[in-house]
């Protein structure tokens, strides 16, 4: 999508958090550094507490390729007063380093939350993730992959696993294979200019990629690793659940579809998993569905 629809996409985003962005708490901790890139630097807010609280961490959207971890300052008040510690990031884009550098990113973070969990008061076995597109799409990445932790690595925060309690995304793809998006969304999202660049391609290669691409495309797209030990999720798309023979790349990018298919595959194992869509029944709310899986 243009920067023009990128930019109605975030303005469309923003009101997910009910603009608690102006009362949005300072971070305890900013910039602080996970990883060695200059884009991986996170903020920490901390909730008050005298026994470890739960975490909940942002992953902003943009397509891979713009945005900041202060998209995630409005989530952050309501994570506090349910008692909960939060943290949003930043990660590398895209023009820095293709697939999986941006989910790599996100691994990292969350590993390198949980070797702080004495210094900051948190428990280790209650982290959450939450995003906003390709935030969402990194935070069901980390959601439904099997626990990335190396015990015997040299490096500790390797060491930490990348398990979560559950996860809350706005807007989320399930995949990012152009093949699969292609197949379930129609109209030209699956050869939208942000996917291309997650990739490295050209658009003829979202239709007839290398085995070594195709290979990329199926690690990116978390529905791929779905099973029985995945947590809930609770996903919220502010886009109609319809398909015109033009939905528009915005929409198709973004249609409900992407958590329709993964409710369709957790339900298999009986886990939880809420879609709702503009105009549709909305359920909990989302700190709610948050709050009660992290107390567990």
């Amino acid at each position: 999508m243009n920067s023009s629809r990128l930019l109605l996409a975030a303005l469309m985003l923003a009101s997910i958090s009910l603009d608690l962005r102006a009362a949005a708490p300072k971070p305890t901790l900013s910039d602080v550094k996970y990883g060695p890139h200059e884009r991986n630097v996170l903020d920490f807010y901390q909730a008050k507490s005298d026994a470890p609280t739960p975490l909940l961490i942002y992953i902003h959207g943009g397509g891979f390729a713009v945005g900041d971890k202060n998209a995630g300052a409005g989530f952050a008040e309501a994570a506090l007063n349910a008692g909960i510690s939060f943290v949003s990031i930043n990660y590398r884009f895209s023009q820095h380093a293709i697939y999986p550098a941006p989910m790599q990113d996100g691994a990292r973070a969350l590993q390198f939350c949980r070797s702080k969990a004495k210094e900051w008061n948190i428990d280790p076995k209650k982290v959450a993730a939450a995003g906003a597109s390709a935030g969402g799409g990194i935070a069901l990445w980390l959601a439904f992959r099997d626990d990335m932790a190396d015990p015997k690595n040299a490096d500790p925060i390797a060491r930490e696993s990348t398990r979560l309690s559950c996860a809350y995304v706005v807007n989320a793809q399930s995949s990012y294979d152009p093949r699969f998006i292609k197949q379930h969304i129609k109209g030209d999202a699956y050869k939208c200019n942000e996917l291309l660049q997650l990739f490295g391609i050209k658009a003829p290669e979202a239709d007839t990629p290398t085995p070594q691409k195709a290979k990329l495309f199926e690690d990116a797209s978390p529905i791929n690793f779905i099973d029985a030990n995945d947590p809930p999720v609770y996903f919220i798309y502010t886009y109609r659940n319809e398909m015109p023979e033009d939905p528009g790349i915005t929409h198709g990018i973004h249609h409900p579809k992407f958590g329709l298919l993964v409710k369709e595959k957790l339900e298999k194992f009986k886990t939880e998993c809420i879609v709702y869509w503009e105009g549709h029944y909305k359920g909990p709310q989302w700190i709610v569905f948050v709050s009660k899986h992290l107390s567990k």
